[in-house]
């Protein structure tokens, strides 16, 4: 489960911690920094209230499938974490 973040996002805004990459591959080899690609998945560590029409579906604690390129990346108590609209999310897993 994603550790609680005191930061509350505002309108339809979601702020993730992505999953960690991938360290080696399926048949032993070490990816290297430089090689490694950004993760796609996360967990949904809050919510903002959603817009005058449109409620988030999202909620604290939801695996999800975002963007390669989406939101922007910030470090906030320590943690690496992203900030995005929840448009910008495909699925909840």
């Amino acid at each position: 489960m994603a550790e609680n973040v005191k930061a509350v996002p505002l309108h339809d805004r979601v702020i993730i911690k992505p999953a960690p990459s991938a360290e080696k591959t399926a048949g032993g080899i070490i990816i290297p920094d430089t090689a490694k690609e950004k993760p796609q998945l996360g967990i949904v560590v809050a919510a903002g209230p959603g817009k005058k029409d449109e409620p988030v579906t999202v909620k604290q604690g939801d695996k999800v499938l975002y963007g390669k390129y989406a939101g922007t990346e910030f470090q906030y108590e320590g943690q690496q974490l992203l900030i995005m609209r929840e448009s910008d999310i495909f699925a909840i897993l």
